[in-house]
C-alpha cells in the first residue's frame, strides 16, 4: 500500500480541497467561482485604484461618462450624445486619476477624478461584490461638492470574465494612456513656483499633491496604504531599490513627508 506521505504536499493539498468541493456538491463548487471571482477583483482595485493616466479623448460630466466595448472600442455613439447633452468635463491631455472601481455584471464601472456627479472620496465608490450584490467598501450620504471627473463602463469579454489588471489597462488603452506622464502642472497657475521649480529639478517636496509628484518623478515603483483611526488615508509611495529608497507619504492628495534612505 502506497505511503500519502510520499505525495508531494501541494498535490495532497490540492487533492484534499476538490475532495471538499465534491462533497459540498453544488454549494462547494458555487463558493469556489465566487472566491475566485473575489480574489480577481480584488488584484484589479490593488493594481488601478489611485492609477494616473492621461486623458486620450475628451470626457463628459455625468453619470454616463463613455461606453468601451469588450475588444476596447469605444461606444462613439454614445460618447458623442453625453458630450452634446452634458458637456466637457475633461479635455484631453489632462492626466486623469481613476478614484473609484465598482464591479457590475459583465462589466466594470470606473469613476475618475470622484465621477462626474459629486466630489466624494475614493473609498466612498470602491465596491467588492461575492454572489450577485456587490457589497461597498464605504458609502457617502453627504455627496456635496461638484467634481471634475467622469465615468468609464468596460464591457468584459464574454470568453474571458475575469481579466487581470493589465488586461483592462490594454483595453482602456483607447481612452486613457497609462505610460505618458503630462506635467500640466508646470502651466497651472495654482501650483507655487517653488513646486514648479521642484518638479522641472525631479524633487519632491512637502505639500505637493499627487499630479505633482507623477510630474516630478514620474510612477513609483511600489504603493503601500494605510487607513488612519480619524477616517483619513495615508499612502506611501516608493522610488527605487533597497539600500537607497526615497519614500513619499501622503495623506489624502497632499505630501506630508519625504524621506531618503
Amino acid at each position: 500500500m502506497k505511503d500519502e506521505s510520499c505525495l508531494p504536499r501541494g498535490f495532497r493539498n490540492s487533492a484534499l480541497f476538490f475532495l471538499a468541493l465534491f462533497i459540498a456538491g453544488p454549494f462547494g463548487l458555487l463558493y469556489a467561482r465566487q472566491s475566485m471571482e473575489h480574489f480577481d477583483q480584488i488584484l484589479i482595485v490593488r493594481e488601478l485604484a489611485h492609477e494616473v493616466a492621461v486623458a486620450k479623448i475628451p470626457l463628459p460630466w455625468g453619470k454616463h461618462g463613455v461606453h468601451v466595448n469588450s475588444q476596447g472600442e469605444i461606444d462613439q455613439t454614445q460618447a458623442a450624445k453625453e458630450l452634446r447633452e452634458k458637456g466637457m468635463s475633461v479635455k484631453p491631455g489632462r492626466p486623469v486619476e481613476i478614484t473609484g472601481i465598482k464591479f457590475r455584471p459583465g462589466r466594470i464601472v470606473f469613476a475618475i477624478n470622484g465621477g462626474g456627479k459629486s466630489g466624494e472620496h475614493w473609498y466612498q465608490h470602491l465596491e467588492i461584490g461575492m454572489g450577485p450584490m456587490p457589497v461597498p467598501v464605504a458609502s457617502s450620504e453627504n455627496p456635496t461638492t461638484p467634481s471634475n471627473g467622469s465615468y468609464i463602463t468596460l464591457q468584459l469579454p464574454k470568453n474571458d470574465p475575469h481579466p487581470t489588471a493589465e488586461q483592462v489597462k490594454t483595453l482602456l488603452s483607447e481612452v486613457l494612456d497609462f505610460s505618458r506622464r503630462a506635467p500640466t502642472v508646470l502651466y497651472s497657475p495654482s501650483v507655487p513656483p517653488q513646486f514648479k521649480d521642484a518638479i522641472q529639478k525631479h524633487q519632491v517636496v512637502i505639500g505637493m499633491s499627487k499630479s505633482a509628484v507623477l510630474s516630478a518623478k514620474g510612477p513609483p515603483d511600489r504603493k503601500i496604504r494605510e487607513d488612519k483611526p480619524d477616517g483619513t488615508e495615508e499612502e506611501d509611495w516608493l522610488y527605487g531599490q533597497p539600500p537607497h529608497v526615497l519614500f513619499v507619504i501622503f495623506n489624502e492628495d497632499s505630501v506630508v513627508r519625504v524621506h531618503q534612505y
